[in-house]
């Protein structure tokens, strides 16, 4: 399951509102929506005539924003994010908005997702005089930015030509005294959806943060998309080519939340077609059919339905305790699994248990949670995973950055399955995953990153986004 990852790099949930004289209120209410992105930091920054507020803070978004303190957050335009940080990228410092002061005006930038040329794009403006403050990526679009000042050139060239330079992962929110900025990589490789709310825009990373304030969702930011808000309305710009569209698959598999819809697609509904599909390429006779709360439940019923093997709450999260995944560092993460589940005895003993999962990466906590619903009195513990094998890093966000993280690279099906002591293991193949999600055919890769299955990625990879051991590897 994804709660073995060491964490998240940049995996984070941004919003941004234009219009609205509840702009800060709203935010708090979008992030509060997007928190399963993120839950060590969370930052409101708005437009109020007179410059730019902000105020932000590490823990989650009620513990920053307690008391009266959205009360300083006026104006009529706001952009936020929760945030997940790696131990590299930990601190307050680079809690976001970020914002930037300057004689030529200030700006205040969101972002979720994974720059692969960062460190190049660093050592060239350090080499120019830029200091940075952070260790974000984040930051490196504000110095390009400014690098760009000057001339004849308007701040959306400005903003356009920065963009070019970034190469991976992205998706901005940036708010000026002017304006708010909108942009999505060339692949559309993290979640960003445009809606409207009255005469206000609103941007965020998921649907589901729309439908907590009542706004409409109009459609996903294009590929290579630059839009610009303003009092004068919405504009549609490009500051790249589109490319193949190329959206993270674990955004279906696990990360977003099942009441959310990418591209039109519903969250909840394409894992429950991928636990259908799952239940025709595999054959299993057993008792009860168990998903591992939360982001399996739909894959679970799926399977349930398809297979006609009835579906039971045979786990059960314990709702005071936070995504295992999130917790920064491993001995968190061992105590957060006991802590997590616990099994329904009267449900799994004496039983043969089909146990879907979304995905497994380690195998530690599989192995864990195997073991838990053995001790209940199951004879039989089947697993099944809603996605094929993760076999390769990601260097677009998700913190899999060595194939050291991950189980299934170099073994077999069946050699995993001995080391999670499972009696039956099986993985959704790639192609019927996409099928259940409803991907068109006739797009490259079906629209999809497939990299963490395949190891084939939709862009370049740079030097620097390779770990040194991993490099070792490579040679």
């Amino acid at each position: 399951m994804l709660a073995e990852l060491r964490g998240l790099n940049e995996e984070c949930g941004v919003f941004g509102i234009w219009g609205h004289e509840e702009a800060s209120q709203l935010t708090y209410y979008g992030l509060h929506a997007l928190q399963h992105r993120g839950q060590e930091g969370a930052g409101i920054a708005t437009k109020n005539g007179k410059g730019l507020l902000v105020k932000k803070g590490e823990g989650l978004v009620n513990e920053v924003f307690s008391g009266d303190s959205l009360k300083g957050l006026t104006g009529n335009s706001a952009i936020g994010q929760v945030r997940y940080t790696t131990e590299d990228g930990r601190g307050a410092e680079n809690v976001q908005p970020l914002v930037f002061r300057s004689t030529t005006g200030s700006m205040a930038i969101a972002h979720n997702g994974n720059l692969i040329n960062a460190q190049e794009l660093k050592e060239s403006l350090e080499k120019q005089g830029s200091i940075f403050q952070t260790t974000s990526d984040t930051e490196v679009l504000a110095h390009l930015i400014k690098k760009s000042a000057g001339g004849a050139l308007t701040q959306r060239d400005r903003v356009k030509k920065a963009l070019s330079m970034l190469k991976g992962a992205f998706a901005f929110v940036l708010l000026t005294e002017e304006g708010l900025m909108v942009a999505q990589d060339p692949n559309a490789m993290r979640p960003l959806s445009l809606g409207k709310l009255g005469d206000a825009w609103v941007v965020a990373s998921e649907t589901c943060a729309f439908d907590l304030i009542g706004a409409e969702t109009i459609r996903s930011v294009e590929p290579g998309e630059l839009i610009i808000i303003n009092n004068k309305g919405l504009q549609s710009d490009r500051f790249a080519e589109a490319g193949d569209r190329a959206m993270c698959s674990m955004e279906y598999v696990y990360f977003s939340r099942p009441d959310s819809d990418i591209d039109g697609i519903n969250i909840h509904m394409a894992r429950k077609r991928c636990g259908k599909q799952l239940a025709k390429e595999v054959q299993i006779e057993a008792d009860v059919v168990t998903g591992v709360p939360d982001s399996s439940i739909s894959a679970a019923i799926g399977f349930s339905e398809e297979s006609g093997i009835p579906y039971e709450l045979g786990l059960i999260k314990n709702r005071y305790v936070g995504r295992t995944f999130i917790q920064p560092t491993q001995a968190m993460r061992e105590r957060g699994v006991k802590l997590k589940l616990s099994p329904v005895q009267q449900v799994v003993a004496g039983k043969r248990v089909v146990m879907v999962d979304d995905s497994i990466v380690r195998g530690t906590t599989s192995k864990r949670i195997v073991k838990m619903l053995r001790d209940a009195g199951a004879t039989e513990v089947h697993v099944v995973i809603a996605a094929p094998p993760l076999v390769s890093p990601c260097f677009y966000g998700v913190d899999i950055s060595t194939d050291s993280d991950l189980i299934a690279t170099g073994r077999s099906v069946e050699e995993v399955r001995d080391l999670i002591a499972a009696d039956s293991l099986t993985f959704l193949s790639a192609e019927g995953m996409l099928k259940a999600i409803g991907r068109s055919p006739e797009m490259k890769n079906c629209g999809q990153c497939l990299a963490c299955f395949t190891g084939e990625y939709p862009t370049e990879i740079y030097a620097d986004t390779v770990l040194p051991h991993e490099k070792e590897l490579s040679r």
